[in-house]
């Protein structure tokens, strides 16, 4: 894609989706010249020393998880399922998990697993993982998406209410996150699925970085655009009050930065051979730096840089069928086996 055009579809990207923050700001305070900037949510200032302790304790991601207590639910559509949260919060709503099962074949449990990870809006799991997880059935995988938290059905009946710990309590969304993908894995595993394998999208690849850092049962991972480390995620945005009311929140970003957020201080559980890292080289939104620091940090493992923006990539022409031949030797160890003994 054209530079320019892939840095101006970020951009048009940046503004819209701090629009609303913007006008949330613009008609949530005094109007006086004088008025101090506000962040842009105010429950999320208090609790930053409890939400760091909490990061870098053992409660953040335990060392042992256990299957998820799935129900199969068969519809017109193919196969759903839920199973309760290993995580529970305060949030009724949010404590069971719901997801799908995109079948390889009737046998699907004799077929290896890859599970679709969202970017922060969840948007990936109307569009475009639907068409990415067909795309696995006809290479002879199933394809699993999970709804995260406090999203779709997820989503708390009061607005905010997953905020009302503070920092504490944004911080324990990521954490729920990943207990329930590993307790899917662990669920997958003990059903008959012979491999599973994380593909994270932006802050989904932050979420699959950090998993890949805990669980030696991962058979792949690939890190599609991921968020590396806490950052500001509003530097280019045109909306002043967003831009000042951030600031505000600097601290936040800094303490966070050196706890086991961010991927550079951790090491993979599993070889770098099956790690995939897929940068965009026209990145307005996270940038291309963090993952090239990224792939130094963890030794150096594949990375293609490919000449898309943050938006663009995620429907990069070609991309899905790539990466579905790089998953599948790491993923078919089987037709891999055999096809060696019939070469040999």
């Amino acid at each position: 894609m054209i530079a320019a055009l892939a840095k101006a579809i970020d951009w048009l990207a940046i503004q819209l989706v701090w629009a609303p923050w913007a006008i949330r700001l613009k008609f949530s305070r005094a109007p006086r010249n004088d008025a101090p900037s506000v962040p842009l949510d105010e429950t999320l200032r208090p609790g930053l020393e409890d939400a760091v302790r909490f990061l870098q304790g053992p409660d953040f991601i335990p060392p042992q998880s256990h299957p998820a207590k799935v129900e199969l639910i068969a519809d017109k559509t193919g196969l759903s399922f839920r199973f309760p949260t290993p995580r529970p919060s305060e949030i009724e709503e949010n404590n069971i998990v719901y997801g799908r099962i995109y079948r390889a074949a009737e046998n699907w449990q004799e077929r290896p697993a890859i599970v679709l990870m969202p970017g922060a809006p969840g948007s990936e799991y109307l569009f475009p993982f639907p068409i990415f997880a067909r795309r696995c059935g006809r290479a002879g995988f199933n394809a699993i998406t999970m709804e995260p938290p406090y999203r779709l059905r997820r989503r708390p009946n009061r607005p905010g209410a997953q905020h009302a710990r503070g920092y504490l309590g944004s911080m324990e969304a990521p954490a729920q996150t990943i207990a329930e993908i590993r307790a899917l894995v662990g669920w997958l595993k003990a059903a008959g699925c012979p491999a599973v394998a994380l593909y994270g999208v932006s802050y989904g690849g932050w979420l699959a970085g950090l998993a890949a850092c805990r669980d030696a049962r991962l058979d792949a991972v690939v890190l599609n655009i991921p968020k590396v480390y806490p950052k500001m995620p509003c530097e280019r945005t045109i909306w002043r009050g967003v831009r000042e009311g951030m600031r505000m929140g600097v601290r936040f970003f800094e303490e966070t930065s050196k706890t086991p957020l961010n991927l550079l201080l951790g090491k993979p559980a599993i070889p770098k051979e099956d790690i995939l890292l897929i940068e965009a080289v026209h990145d307005l939104l996270l940038g291309a730096e963090p993952i090239e620091q990224l792939w130094h940090a963890w030794d150096k493992p594949e990375i293609w840089r490919l000449p898309h923006g943050h938006v663009s990539s995620v429907v990069a022409w070609g991309l899905t069928g790539r990466v579905l031949r790089w998953l599948s030797p790491r993923l078919d160890k089987s037709a891999t086996r055999e096809r060696a003994t019939a070469s040999a």
